[in-house]
């Protein structure tokens, strides 16, 4: 896997009036975690040049899980 959780969709707000998806935890170890630029808490715009507008759930889960090897994703992230 790409070492991530998500959150969020259409069904499962993680933000109130945002169907957005999230990035919730980072494994140790994992290809996110060593790669290095994801955050938890980033927004997830798109993979592999699809947007994630207006997903289930289990529908962006399932575009993670079919992403293959190489994965492209664009995101937002908050600056403090």
């Amino acid at each position: 896997g790409l070492g991530f959780n998500i959150v969020g969709g259409t069904d499962q707000q993680y933000v109130s009036n945002d169907s957005s998806i999230y990035v919730s935890w980072i494994k140790k170890d994992g290809a996110a975690y060593l790669d290095g630029r994801l955050r938890e808490g980033d927004k997830i715009l798109a993979i592999n040049g699809k947007e994630l507008k207006n997903l289930r759930h289990k529908d962006a889960v399932e575009l993670f899980r079919s992403a293959g090897y190489d994965v492209s994703l664009k995101i937002q992230r908050r600056v403090r």
